[in-house]
């Protein structure tokens, strides 16, 4: 381990603009520091000496950040296809490890990871920042307090109306098969002719990204599995299409359901998750609604959290007007009769919020993997963790494109047969 006065060397794998924000957000933590970067586009590699200095190492193999002894730990943010084999190579390497999520491509990658890490002893902790974040952590403690009552379902949902949001990235001018590494960049996944809109927006398709399961829904189920405990649900469907951005081979609309099982940890509840990249909204809306048996719980991103509870009033039934007379005149007396304190009994609608907007989630789960390295404090989100929230958002990619519903063993992390 590390003591506080030692620095933790760094290196960045895979430079887009996710790598880049983790990395400058590691780089403000004191005695971090970045001093190797990997990517397969020359500008990118480029940017990051002007970022961090001419002496930075730059390198366009993974492979030669693996081998370097002055690297502690990697930031892997390269497209989904390359996470699990990077990611075991470095903590095969004795690296400790921070890779963004969805934490593999494909489900029967996740156990090598978990494997690995277990056999490197190294810290590998998942980029899903909801994990760290102080709405959820609140939300948690709320939660378990039966803030809420008995959970007995939630509706989560991302929706966009940007072609950012969309995942439309620019492409550099320059681009070209000379300052992109095109086979280096495809590794493992099915040989096409260069494109740069394939290098570029690699998220809008499947031979190198996970759609709308990998890059959001992990983060909904990431969140709602902070709050509740569980290991995750049982039984997935999903559905969605190309609605508005044709030129992706992964939906731009998609909704799923899921069943989360009764545990000693929660009863059983169900799941509704939505993403819509042409929603018609000004901004981006994000959000997790808790509904339980005494009221419901509202999550954003960092923008806090509310608590609100309406008593469900015990009104008098009127059907039985359809009743004859002395059945009428029977049940009315008996619920005067219960009722009669009725205005003393019933307690106000009541809601409560808190405001957690002054932390950033982002850097926070940064922090809390460097404290892992450091001090050897629990890790808030490791491969186990990530294998459970992505493992059920790949299956809604699954029963999307198969047309079938998809079952799922929380507790062994593998599929299911139905």
């Amino acid at each position: 381990m590390y003591s506080p006065n030692d620095t933790i060397q760094i290196a960045l794998i895979g430079a887009g603009g996710m790598g880049q924000g983790d990395a400058r957000l590691a780089a403000s933590i004191p005695g971090v520091k970045l001093i190797a970067a990997c990517d397969c586009y020359d500008g990118r590699l480029q940017h990051m000496k002007e970022t961090y200095g001419d002496g930075t190492f730059t390198t366009r193999d993974y492979r030669e950040i693996v081998e370097r002894k002055d690297i502690d730990a990697v930031i892997i943010a390269t497209p989904d296809h390359w996470h699990s084999r990077i990611s075991v190579d470095c903590l095969n390497a004795g690296k400790h490890v921070y890779c963004e999520k969805p934490m593999v491509h494909v489900i029967e990658e996740g156990q090598a990871i978990i494997d690995a890490q277990a056999r490197s002893g190294k810290v590998f902790q998942v980029g899903s920042q909801y994990r760290s974040s102080a709405t959820y952590l609140k939300a948690r403690d709320l939660f378990q307090a039966n803030a809420i009552g008995k959970l007995n379902s939630v509706e989560a949902w991302l929706d966009r109306n940007s072609a950012i949001g969309a995942w439309e990235y620019s492409i550099p001018t320059d681009a070209s098969p000379k300052t992109c590494d095109w086979n280096q960049f495809q590794g493992n996944a099915p040989k096409h002719p260069w494109d740069p809109a394939r290098f570029f927006r690699w998220r809008n398709y499947r031979d190198y990204g996970t759609g709308v399961a990998g890059d959001l829904f992990v983060h909904l189920l990431t969140g709602l599995h902070t709050v509740t405990g569980s290991s995750g649900p049982t039984r997935i469907y999903a559905t969605g299409g190309i609605r508005y951005w044709k030129d992706r081979d992964v939906p731009d609309v998609m909704l799923a359901v899921l069943d989360y099982p009764d545990t000693d940890v929660h009863p059983a509840f169900n799941v509704l998750l939505r993403v819509n990249f042409k929603s018609g909204l000004p901004e981006e809306s994000f959000g997790v609604k808790f509904i339980g048996s005494e009221g419901v719980m509202n999550t954003g991103y960092n923008s806090g959290l509310s608590v609100e509870k309406s008593p469900q009033p015990d009104d008098f039934d009127g059907s039985v007007h359809t009743f004859a007379e002395a059945t009428q005149k029977e049940l009315i007396a008996a619920w005067d009769a219960k009722h009669a304190n009725l205005n003393s009994l019933v307690k106000p609608s009541s809601s409560e919020a808190f405001d957690t907007s002054a932390i950033n989630a982002q850097l926070e789960h940064h922090k809390n993997f460097y404290r892992s390295i450091r001090e050897g404090s629990p890790l808030i989100e490791d491969a186990t963790f990530g294998l459970r929230a992505a493992g059920p958002a790949l299956l809604t990619n699954e029963s999307l494109f198969q047309r079938k519903i998809m079952h799922w063993n929380p507790q062994e992390m593998t599929q299911a047969v139905s």
